[in-house]
């Protein structure tokens, strides 16, 4: 249902890679409430997936960037604004990737090159990403900032593996910076804590389908679906929450306030 919540704003969105990104699945809600859009993912990323038939799709221009790269960061900013006419009023980061979960390393056994390469994307471009916006004054007045993080920030989930501390950092870069983009300008930096979905970077985690399965039983409403996430970010990037920043907000079917669900005897 479009009710041109985002009529006449300006965002750019991270990470979609195919149809069963979650960023994806944020874009076209985004678009279909009359926002428009830049889309972005790394180099390497987009040789691989789709986000050509999405930008096609919502009449979309991407532009390659690493978000690792402040030199990439200032590119994408300074054109996005270019090419949507003005300063920009919402900002997706749904980046995540781990080199040891990618080659089966154990928790305990742990390559932290590979460990320093998974923060650098997955947290640390967080914060790049926010100081480069800072930094170019490109982010409209009472704008919002979103991530998109896990419960394995709080809760322990072994086969996680190290991204469980990259998404800590990460929500913790929305706090730290948060206050200051408020009090620069009003924009609202959250980080939204989503439900196992079916992803394609999400399927690749050991065990995955387990987990889903015991997610799903263990939330009162079920597992939140990529769908369900998009609404919530559009509702996050609209001007009904405008006193809503700093904050991780759960989109997870009441998953994180259960002890246990009775449905789960039954297994």
């Amino acid at each position: 249902m479009a009710n041109n919540l985002l009529e006449g704003k300006r965002g750019v969105i991270f990470g979609a890679l195919d149809e069963k990104s979650i960023a994806w699945k944020i874009a076209e809600r985004c678009a279909e409430q009359g926002a428009k859009l830049t889309l972005t993912n790394a180099p390497v990323a987009l040789r691989f997936g789709e986000l050509d038939k999405l930008a096609e799709k919502l009449n979309a221009t991407i532009i390659p960037a690493d978000a690792t790269s402040e030199e990439d960061l200032e590119n994408l900013f300074v054109k996005s604004q270019e090419i949507l006419g003005g300063k920009l009023d919402f900002v997706l980061h749904s980046i995540g990737m781990s080199l040891n979960v990618r080659k089966k390393r154990d928790y305990t056994d742990l390559n932290y090159d590979y460990m320093l390469k998974t923060f650098d994307i997955s947290a640390i471009s967080f914060h790049k990403m926010m100081q480069s916006l800072w930094k170019l004054d490109a982010m409209a007045e009472g704008g919002s900032i979103l991530a998109l993080t896990y419960i394995a920030a709080q809760r322990v989930f072994p086969d996680y593996n190290e991204m469980a501390e990259s998404k800590s950092l990460l929500e913790s870069f929305a706090r730290s910076f948060g206050y200051h983009w408020a009090v620069k300008n009003k924009v609202r930096v959250n980080t939204v804590s989503q439900s196992p979905t079916m992803t394609t970077a999400g399927s690749g985690v050991k065990g995955f389908d387990v987990f889903f399965d015991y997610a799903d039983k263990m939330s009162p409403l079920g597992n939140a679906s990529a769908e369900s996430c998009a609404d919530y970010c559009v509702c996050l990037f609209s001007d009904f929450t405008r006193m809503v920043t700093m904050q991780n907000l759960y989109n997870d079917g009441g998953f994180s306030n259960m002890g246990m669900n009775p449905a789960l005897l039954d297994l």
